[in-house]
């Protein structure tokens, strides 16, 4: 079982930190964008205190006359001065997203991403010998590569977020949109489905793992290798016999005869490290509670909760302990 790795800091505090190319621009446009708010805030708090306890010297006779031209002066001059600092900021963020729109050199790796209500399906293409497989909720990338990301929804509108990484992309039903990332340093980036896409729309997360390009194809080898056919353990050959019966209409595992579409791959659930799209450390405990309680956990996600005996919830974990 492959233990959580916890990325650094709070999940959504990301953005506040670029780790590759596609996210240093967005971030220094959203600090520039931050103090352009808060320097407008400060001048109109300013003025309005200024207004207020300013004392009036004008005669009585004179005032209003005096009052509509000072006002008029302001007018003029704020405007001038909002006109400039909008069109400066227009400017750099047409800047800023022509920069991010490309990486500098050509992808060296390709992946399809489907947003479902509410996990991820990611496809790895066939690549130096290895075939293509699926897996689910976890993207693995080498370090240092521009990696190309092709999303896709199958139900409603999402959005791929990868704070560190990129900006947000919307995933659109019947439309093709694309997006890269890079990872400057090995490591954990978080991911979340950042537009609303219903009851669980907070429970849509997953992770990207950044290897070094060995580390990387080994598990890509890893990954596209299906499990075998049939287990040896008598425990774990019931636990097969139950998935078989009450799992695999919804998922697959490669090698075996469930070929279900509709939900994850688990071909190699045990190599990940979160589960229900990171709703859930990915442990033997919680791989069962997730199986027993998945509408306590995530309301109205299409996994049903599926009542089990003592002996079978024992069979089903060490079959599922058997998909590393």
């Amino acid at each position: 079982m492959a233990a959580h790795r916890q990325a650094h800091g709070a999940p959504l505090n990301y953005f506040l930190h670029a780790g590759g190319p596609a996210a240093g621009p967005s971030m220094h446009l959203g600090w520039a964008l931050a103090a352009l708010s808060m320097s407008v805030v400060v001048i109109v708090a300013l003025l309005l205190v200024i207004a207020l306890a300013r004392r009036r010297r004008v005669p009585a006779d004179a005032r209003l006359a005096h009052g509509e031209t000072a006002a008029l002066r302001w007018i003029y001059a704020g405007t001038g001065i909002s006109s400039v600092a909008l069109i400066a900021a227009l400017v750099y963020t047409l800047v800023t997203l022509d920069s991010v729109a490309a990486p500098s050199r050509a992808p060296t790796l390709t992946l399809t991403v489907t947003a479902y209500d509410w996990w991820w399906k990611i496809e790895y293409g066939e690549a130096d010998g290895a075939p293509a497989f699926v897996t689910a909720n976890e993207i693995h990338i080498p370090v240092g590569e521009p990696v190309k990301i092709v999303l896709q929804s199958a139900d409603v509108i999402h959005a791929f977020w990868v704070p560190q990484l990129a900006g947000k992309t919307q995933t659109i039903p019947g439309q093709t949109n694309e997006q890269w990332i890079q990872a400057d340093a090995p490591g954990v980036y978080r991911g979340q489905c950042s537009q609303f896409c219903g009851a669980q729309h907070a429970h849509m997360a997953f992770e990207v793992v950044a290897q070094d390009r060995p580390g990387f194809d080994a598990w890509r080898r890893a990954q596209a290798q299906p499990v075998a056919r049939e287990t040896t353990d008598a425990l774990a050959a019931h636990g097969q016999q139950l998935f078989h019966a009450r799992c695999a209409g919804c998922h697959t595992v490669r090698g075996t005869d469930a070929t279900g579409v509709q939900a994850p791959d688990l071909t190699h659930l045990d190599s990940r490290g979160l589960i229900a799209a990171g709703a859930l450390t990915n442990t033997p405990e919680h791989q069962l509670d997730w199986i027993r309680h998945a509408q306590r956990i995530k309301p109205d996600s299409l996994m049903p909760s599926i009542d089990l005996t003592s002996s079978e919830a024992s069979a089903l974990s060490a079959y599922l302990a058997t998909l590393h």
